[in-house]
């Protein structure tokens, strides 16, 4: 296998992720958990193989999720909506126009909504070994039931029900040295208390109702006993599915079945941007300020309204949002909340505050309420978003915000306050989490 090139982005919600990329062309990203992707070809030599296949004629993309292997531990929501986030930075990290989608065992419960939800992103997707409920998984399959019976000793007892879960996939034959290394990789890749919240996220997770939304062509590959039937579930509800059985381990026709799969639907040539050359920059620093959106409670007001009605006013709000930062003079990037709200970023403090209060003005006309953040630092732009520390911050104070509040930074005060539109009241200093030092924080008033 050949040797993976590691960089890290970052959620909208600030959470670090660690991904790895090798081989060229269309982009393949294949979210892990359980097992990090640094040693997991180490352990695991048929995933290796199965990566090597793919990285022959695709770019491949491996992540960690957030709480778990390379990636950082500050952060350990596992519910859908984080696992989105996760996967949408590593989508726009690799600056690919369109992906295709690997999810395996629980991930796919992940690439399942992203798929559905972002029909101009995604260009195929493939789903083994998957599921669509939770619950399901955990009642049926023979790996749910053992994790399960393990919960009540698992933080006591983790080096033994690390190896007792990690030996579940491998042969009954396996030499003991092997189940110690696939236990240790485990336990490097996340702790107890990890995989008991992750646990019980994935049982509340029900992508069902969004299988009827998937439009692109996707690849059901049925191995593992117990799994058979959920599979077929998946085909029968998936438009343009196709069921492949095959027998574990992968024989040389199954990955050739994978790989003729993806290129029949990876689309024409330069279709999707190459991965970055390892030791390239991925672009200048420069100063911006930055204007971080996200919808007030939008869970609960998915459960009130209805998806349906909710998506309608979200992707309403989306699009006014992002022309009301064109119009004040800003670029709306897609680095953003998922699903709900929007960044952009400006040259002047003025243009972003009069753009941060056209998307009050607009929210006030929904159901949807906003909080509103603005900081001010060095951003690096790459194709299509930006990052870095300044817009981490950003996104922190957002999430302090009082629904219809705009807070901004010290240093945005500092740029705008000669301002006649606008006054500041002082908020006093907050601790943002990942920053040394308190920032103090003002609320933006519109003089009348």
């Amino acid at each position: 296998m050949m040797e993976p090139q590691i960089r890290y982005c970052t959620t909208s919600d600030g959470a670090s992720i660690a991904y790895a990329t090798m081989g060229a062309g269309p982009v393949v990203i294949m979210p892990m958990w359980m097992f990090s992707f640094s040693g997991r070809a180490r352990v695991f030599p048929e995933f290796g193989v199965l990566c090597a296949a793919i990285a022959e004629a695709f770019t491949l993309v491996l992540y960690d999720g957030r709480g778990m292997g390379l990636s950082g531990h500050e952060r350990r929501e596992y519910d859908l909506g984080s696992r989105l986030l996760d996967l949408d930075a590593v989508a726009r990290a690799v600056g690919a126009e369109g992906v295709a989608l690997y999810g395996s065992g629980s991930c796919g419960l992940a690439v399942i909504a992203y798929a559905a939800r972002h029909r101009e992103r995604v260009t195929r997707l493939v789903l083994a070994d998957s599921f669509a409920r939770g619950e399901r998984f955990w009642a049926e399959v023979p790996a749910g039931r053992l994790v399960d019976a393990l919960s009540a000793v698992t933080a006591e007892q983790w080096d033994t029900v690390s190896e007792m879960i990690a030996s579940f996939g491998l042969p009954a034959d396996t030499d003991p040295s092997r189940v110690r290394a696939a236990g240790a990789l485990l336990r490097e890749t996340m702790g107890p208390e990890a995989m008991l919240a992750h646990r019980q996220a994935t049982r509340e997770i029900d992508v069902s109702a969004e299988l009827s939304s998937i439009a692109v062509p996707t690849l059901v590959i049925s191995n593992a006993a117990g799994l058979g039937e959920q599979s077929r579930a998946l085909a029968a509800a998936i438009r343009n599915a196709r069921l492949v059985r095959i027998t574990s381990p992968w024989a040389e026709r199954d990955y050739a079945t994978l790989i003729s799969f993806l290129r029949e639907h990876a689309g024409p040539p330069g279709e999707t941007a190459p991965a970055p050359s390892a030791g390239a920059p991925a672009a200048a620093p420069g100063m911006a300020v930055i204007l971080f959106t996200d919808i007030v409670d939008s869970t609960a007001l998915t459960e009130r309204l209805g998806d349906t009605v909710f998506r309608t006013a979200s992707r309403t709000l989306d699009e006014g949002m992002r022309t009301a930062m064109q119009e004040a003079g800003g670029d709306p990037v897609d680095g953003k909340v998922l699903g709900d709200g929007v960044m952009g970023v400006f040259t002047s403090a003025s243009q972003a505050i009069a753009a941060a209060r056209r998307c009050i003005e607009l929210s006030a006309e929904s159901e949807l309420r906003l909080h509103v953040g603005l900081h001010a630092g060095d951003v690096i732009r790459e194709k299509d978003n930006v990052y870095g520390g300044a817009v981490n911050i950003a996104s922190r104070i957002c999430g302090l915000s009082a629904p219809g509040e705009v807070l901004v930074s010290d240093i945005v005060r500092g740029l705008a306050r000669t301002s006649s539109a606008v006054e500041f009241a002082d908020r006093g200093e907050h601790a943002l989490k990942g920053i040394d030092d308190a920032v103090r924080l003002y609320e933006v008033r519109w003089r009348e």
